[in-house]
């Protein structure tokens, strides 16, 4: 896959996090409470600043964190529908680079990582 660097998948984001990724992001040295929310159901998300990611950076159209960032910016633009399971976004300029073999690859990760992140959630809406 090739990432012409244009943010669009930053702007206005919904990634939700493991909490692996939140450990990940907090042993780099960031502090959780500027960086993640808990949604109604219990969905820990990236945070946003000025309607991008809170680790965009809009004037040099990069991520701050990009050696640290979560799973599900590794894995983009491999997303998972409700409708169709396993796509590439649509709103992703450079869907087309992705190969087969990477889709399928981060496609298997994709389905790892909702299956934790929703076993996330489901235990934190217990307690």
């Amino acid at each position: 896959m090739y990432c012409s660097r244009c943010g669009i998948c930053c702007e206005k984001t919904e990634m939700m996090l493991s909490n692996a990724d939140v450990e990940h992001l907090e042993k780099a040295g960031y502090n959780k409470q500027k960086f993640m929310r808990y949604d109604r159901q219990g969905f820990a998300k990236l945070k946003n600043s000025h309607g991008a990611c809170v680790f965009y950076d809009s004037k040099k159209c990069r991520c701050r964190i990009y050696r640290y960032r979560p799973s599900g910016c590794r894995t983009y633009p491999v997303a998972y529908s409700e409708e169709e399971g396993v796509v590439v976004d649509e709103l992703c300029p450079m869907k087309n680079t992705i190969s087969k073999k990477e889709l399928q690859n981060k496609g298997k990760i994709v389905i790892r990582l909702l299956k934790i992140i929703d076993g996330e959630a489901t235990y934190r809406n217990r307690m």
